[in-house]
C-alpha cells in the first residue's frame, strides 16, 4: 500500500460547530484570524438547507483542517443576518482574517462546493482540498490524462486503501479501467462502489464514461452512416448512429451537433434517445467543458422556446 504521510485529521467536532449570536465573534471573527471559516446560514425550514449543509460538512471534512464551518440559524440569529444583509437561504459566506472573502447564494453542484472549498482553503495559505490524498488522486488524473492509465490505475487504487469512500479515486479507477478497454472489469469496480458515494458526480461521470466505451464497441462506420445521412436527411436512426460513431472516433463535439440537430428534428423520437444521450456525453465530460456549456444552453434554447 501506498504510503502517503497523511497525518492525523482533527477531531470533527473541532472543524464543524453550531454558532449564536452570542458566539459568533469568537466562532466566526477570531477563529477566522488563523483558519478560514465557512458560515452557513440556514433555517429549519429551508428544503434547500437540508442538501447544502451535508455536503458542506463533507468537503469540509475532507480538506482535514485548513477550513472550518460554522452554522448558523438564522430564525435564532437576526441581527447577524441583517448585518450581514442575509435576503434569502441558503446563504453561506467564508471569513478569514475576520472579514468575508467569498460566497454564494442557493443550493450548488458538488463540484462547485468543491471549488469553493479550494478557494477558501488557497486564500488560507492551504493547499486545495488540505490532503495527500487530494495530491495523490491529482497526479494520477494527470498520469491518466497522459496515456499512463496502468500507472493511474495503481495510484488510484492506493487512495482507496487509504480511503474506501474515495469517490474521486474510485472514479478514476474505473476510468483508468476503461482507458486500458477493460470495460467488464471498469462494471465490476463501478458496481462495487459502496453505497455513500455511488451518487457522487465522480461515479456518474465514470458510469457515463462507460456506457459511452460501451457504445463505441458497436459503432458504425463514420464515413458510411455520414452518406447515409445525406442520402436521406430524416433518417433518425442513421443520425443517431452517426453521432455514436463521431464520439467514438474522439470527435465529441461534432457528436454533440449532429444529436442537437436530431432532437430539434423530433424530439421524442426513439422515447427521446437524443436528449439522453446528450445528457451521457455532459455527464462523462468535465461540467465547465466548453462542449457541455454550449451543448446545454443549445439543448435548452431549443427546450424552452
Amino acid at each position: 500500500m501506498m504510503d502517503l504521510n497523511l497525518g492525523a485529521a482533527p477531531v470533527a467536532d473541532d472543524l464543524i460547530k453550531d454558532s449564536t449570536e452570542a458566539t459568533f465573534m469568537a466562532d466566526v471573527v477570531e477563529t477566522s484570524q488563523t483558519v478560514p471559516v465557512i458560515v452557513d446560514f440556514w433555517a429549519p425550514w429551508c428544503g434547500p438547507c437540508k442538501t447544502l449543509g451535508p455536503q458542506l460538512e463533507e468537503a469540509v471534512r475532507a480538506a482535514k483542517g485548513a477550513v472550518k464551518m460554522v452554522k448558523v440559524n438564522v430564525d435564532e440569529a437576526q441581527m447577524i443576518a441583517g448585518q450581514l444583509q442575509i435576503q434569502s437561504i441558503p446563504t453561506v459566506y467564508a471569513f478569514y482574517k475576520g472579514q468575508p472573502i467569498d460566497g454564494f447564494q442557493g443550493a450548488v453542484p458538488h463540484s462547485e462546493i468543491k471549488a469553493f472549498i479550494d478557494r477558501v482553503v488557497q486564500a488560507g495559505g492551504g493547499e486545495a482540498a488540505g490532503d495527500g490524498l487530494a495530491d495523490a488522486v491529482a497526479a494520477a488524473e494527470d498520469m491518466l490524462a497522459e496515456g499512463a492509465a496502468t500507472d493511474a490505475a495503481q495510484t488510484f487504487a492506493a487512495v482507496l486503501g487509504e480511503d474506501a469512500q474515495h469517490a474521486g479515486a474510485y472514479g478514476g479507477l474505473v476510468r483508468a479501467h476503461i482507458a486500458l478497454g477493460e470495460l467488464d472489469q471498469a462494471e465490476a469496480i463501478l458496481n462495487g462502489a459502496p453505497a455513500e458515494i455511488s451518487k457522487t458526480p465522480e461515479l456518474e461521470a465514470a458510469f457515463a464514461q462507460l456506457e459511452l466505451a460501451r457504445q463505441a464497441e458497436g459503432a458504425g462506420p463514420v464515413t458510411e452512416l455520414r452518406a447515409a445521412v445525406e442520402a436521406n436527411p430524416e433518417d433518425a436512426q442513421a443520425r443517431f448512429d452517426l453521432a455514436l460513431a463521431l464520439h467514438a472516433n474522439g470527435d465529441v463535439e461534432e457528436a454533440v451537433t449532429v444529436l442537437l440537430e436530431l432532437f430539434r428534428m423530433d424530439r421524442e423520437w426513439n422515447d427521446g434517445a437524443a436528449k439522453a444521450q446528450l445528457f451521457t456525453i455532459f455527464d462523462a465530460l468535465k461540467p465547465n467543458d466548453p462542449v457541455v456549456l454550449n451543448g446545454r444552453r443549445k439543448l435548452s434554447s431549443m427546450i424552452f422556446a
